[in-house]
């Protein structure tokens, strides 16, 4: 049950952080950039672990990056950590393990 709950906060978090590039058109340019996605492909994307992953780790790469997110939604940074971990965990059915 408590695996279902962090599942489910990671993927809140990933959501917002994905709402927030949204409002900052400079801010999602320079992700889009950087993964290599464009925009016409974000909607499938968001379906890709690896993608959510990739977007949660180019927020935590740059701390001025992480901390306007997180001044702009009320989270915390550990909160985005804890959801970046989550992301880039292998899970069983990923052969990873």
């Amino acid at each position: 049950m408590e695996n279902r709950h962090i599942h489910q906060d990671a993927e809140a978090t990933a959501v917002a952080v994905l709402g927030w590039l949204a409002s900052e058109p400079d801010m999602l340019s320079r992700f889009l950039a950087l993964s290599g996605v464009r925009p016409d492909q974000m909607r499938q994307a968001v379906n890709d672990p690896g993608f959510l992953a990739g977007m949660l780790d180019f927020l935590m790469a740059h701390e001025p990056t992480l901390m306007a997110f997180c001044a702009a939604t009320g989270t915390k940074p550990e909160t985005v950590m804890a959801a970046a971990q989550r992301y880039s965990q292998p899970t069983l059915g990923s052969g990873e393990i």
